[in-house]
């Protein structure tokens, strides 16, 4: 009990520095991604993953993880990218969203960093609107992508819906 409490604080004092933290990750190239951790439930090896019929394209299958049964979406391919290449090699990143859970599959994960505010800069002009970036930061002199998750979601929701059990 005393962990969860500690892990609590620690993330609270990381919001009340004006700070935040990143999962990073990649789609099987050197670019990396990102996502806040706080949406984040955890990070597993890709599970049994079952296919559904007539699902929308990026959604994969469902899985069950801890008794329940969740969608598992492609990242990669939901957001115009080359899709996984080796499913039962990827990681999937569970997250929560609109009290919803959702698994995203990805290539490989590589780390947890912590971001100041005021290096998360707004995607660069000239992306357009079509895009699936909120952010970008730089990291040991490296391009971050901040993925919009929630985008993802609001596009495929309609047939997330079919997927809740």
């Amino acid at each position: 009990m005393a962990s969860i409490l500690d892990s609590v604080d620690q993330r609270t004092k990381l919001a009340g520095h004006n700070r935040m933290e990143l999962l990073l990750f990649h789609f099987g190239s050197a670019q990396i991604f990102g996502i806040n951790v706080f949406k984040v439930k955890e990070v597993v090896r890709c599970p049994d993953i079952t296919m559904i019929p007539e699902s929308h394209p990026s959604v994969v299958g469902v899985a069950n993880m801890r008794g329940k049964t969740i969608p598992i979406i492609d990242l990669a391919k939901a957001i115009g990218v080359e899709p996984c290449k080796n499913i039962d090699d990827g990681f999937v990143i569970v997250t929560e969203y609109n009290r919803n859970i959702q698994g995203f599959l990805v290539d490989s994960v590589d780390r947890i960093i912590n971001v100041n505010w005021s290096n998360i800069l707004p995607p660069p002009k000239g992306t357009g609107d079509e895009n699936y970036l909120t952010a970008v930061t730089e990291y040991k002199d490296q391009l971050i992508e901040l993925l919009d998750v929630e985008k993802v979601l609001s596009e495929i929701i309609g047939s997330l819906v079919t997927l809740q059990f």
